[in-house]
């Protein structure tokens, strides 16, 4: 008889975790997976998918008003939002339906319950009495949203409850400026409700590029958005059928909802990981190696959960190589260098590789090129939005270490850049490259000069 009853189980049936189970099962392992809620993890059931869908949804208002630029007659028209949020409901669930039955088709047992470690090879089912064994055990139980320490705590929602909505309401209150402060912004904004962000740093996007953070503000600014940074809340209360959430500097806002975007931290307590030996680190993420093993020899993390970079498509490449690691006997360590991000805001940003700070942090000499338009489109609908697109690249060796863009299609832009960069293109071979004419995405081929900083005034602070 076997040792254990699974080669490999996993605990966390996200990106991370399908993937992997589903590829050990494919090489013959025996392979068992729990999921406490649905199959399909954030992205699927209350992540990236139906947020993209939301974002799709958002858009037509705006794209109604620029059609009338072309020629389009557009009256009476109006938004149901029960209509879209069933929509995206029956989206998930098909989505939900095609990993169960992929599980499945790959011979793996599903466990549709909270699985925790009750040592380095025993895992216990909720559901059920006694533990299973299995020689390796993978964690990919993801993260989830932080809700801020302040009186009111109670009252405020997340991400993952905006898509639970049955009616929407005629103002939120955002707290937090990351992308998904921004994009669920740029969602209730676009679909007509009075959208107020507040956040205590200097402006939005920490970590973006600086140029892209600066003419995003701007451009959600003038869609209406009100931004207002440098802002602590200090408490919310229940006011009528909303909310007053109190600021540290005396004054108050008014809101239906009010939402919380304010990080997500990795999905580690109550599971035993502690209790099983698993070493864990800063907000409680698990600590793990370059080959994605935790400090039990047999007990490994992908996804979220070790708080690398909190990315689908990260966690399924980590899934990926912990396989051929483990089960193919092939080591692979993942590359973290020039994963492209988007933020799907209006308008949305695409970016890859170093921001212009960053480079300059760890001495690169660097050239900027840069260049800001009118899009064509907006050239007859009459939008003053403009687009960005902005290369940083090394001096010395003309490679090109960044890019960043910002306007319609930018992710789509943003991807295939990734493949330019990761293998090393310079800025004389983008040069090179013929241009698609007429497209926004051939200003990054045709930029030929150096942005160089103003010169300082005369007498100014700067001059000094």
């Amino acid at each position: 008889m076997a040792q254990y009853d699974y080669d490999l189980f996993v605990i966390g049936a996200g990106s991370g975790g399908v993937r992997a189970a589903r590829l050990a099962a494919e090489l013959g392992a025996r392979v068992g997976i729990a999921e406490e809620y649905r199959i399909g993890g954030t992205c699927v059931i209350r992540g990236c998918v139906p947020k993209k869908l939301l974002v799709y949804g958002s858009h037509y208002g705006s794209e109604l008003a620029d059609a009338r630029g072309f020629g389009w007659t557009c009256d009476g028209v109006r938004f149901d939002w029960p209509t879209l949020i069933r929509n995206v409901r029956r989206e998930v669930d098909r989505l939900n339906g095609i990993y169960m039955q992929t599980l499945e088709k790959a011979g793996v047992d599903q466990f549709l319950t909270r699985a925790a470690l009750a040592g380095p090879h025993e895992i216990t089912l909720a559901d059920r009495d006694g533990t299973l064994s299995a020689k390796t055990i993978l964690v990919a139980t993801g993260a989830h949203p932080v809700i801020p320490d302040l009186p009111g705590r109670e009252h405020l929602i997340t991400s993952n409850e905006c898509f639970e909505l049955e009616r929407l309401p005629e103002s939120i209150a955002i707290v937090g400026a990351g992308y998904i402060g921004m994009e669920f912004a740029s969602i209730f904004n676009g679909l007509g409700v009075a959208v107020t962000v507040l956040y205590r740093g200097d402006q939005i996007l920490r970590g973006f590029d600086m140029d892209l953070r600066d003419d995003l503000a701007e451009a959600m600014r003038d869609r209406g958005i009100d931004l207002r940074m440098g802002t602590d809340v200090a408490s919310i209360a229940v006011e009528g059928r909303g909310y007053r959430v109190h600021l540290e500097r005396g004054d108050a806002i008014v809101a239906d909802l009010v939402m919380a975007a304010t990080g997500r931290i990795p999905n580690t307590s109550g599971f035993g990981l502690e209790q099983a030996g698993v070493e864990l680190g800063l907000n409680g993420r698990i600590a793990v190696d370059e080959f994605s093993k935790s400090s039990v020899d047999n007990i490994y993390a992908v996804g979220d959960v070790t708080d690398r970079e909190a990315l689908t498509p990260v966690a399924i490449r980590e899934a990926t190589a912990f396989v051929e690691t483990v089960f193919e006997g092939k080591p692979a360590a993942v590359d973290y260098r020039f994963i492209p991000t988007a933020v799907f805001s209006q308008p949305e940003i695409g970016t890859v590789g170093l921001t212009e700070q960053e480079a300059r942090e760890i001495g690169r000499n660097v050239e900027i090129y840069k260049t800001r338009f009118r899009p064509l489109k907006s050239r007859i609908s009459g939008r003053e939005e403009t687009m960005l697109m902005k290369l940083v690249v090394d001096a010395d060796s003309d490679t090109v270490l960044g890019c960043h863009i910002l306007g319609d299609d930018a992710a789509e832009i943003a991807q295939m850049a990734a493949v330019a960069l990761r293998l090393g293109v310079t800025k004389a071979q983008l040069d090179a490259t013929m241009a698609l004419h007429p497209s926004a995405a051939e200003e990054l081929v045709t930029l030929r000069h150096k942005w160089e900083p103003p010169e300082p005034v005369a007498g100014s602070d700067a001059a000094a």
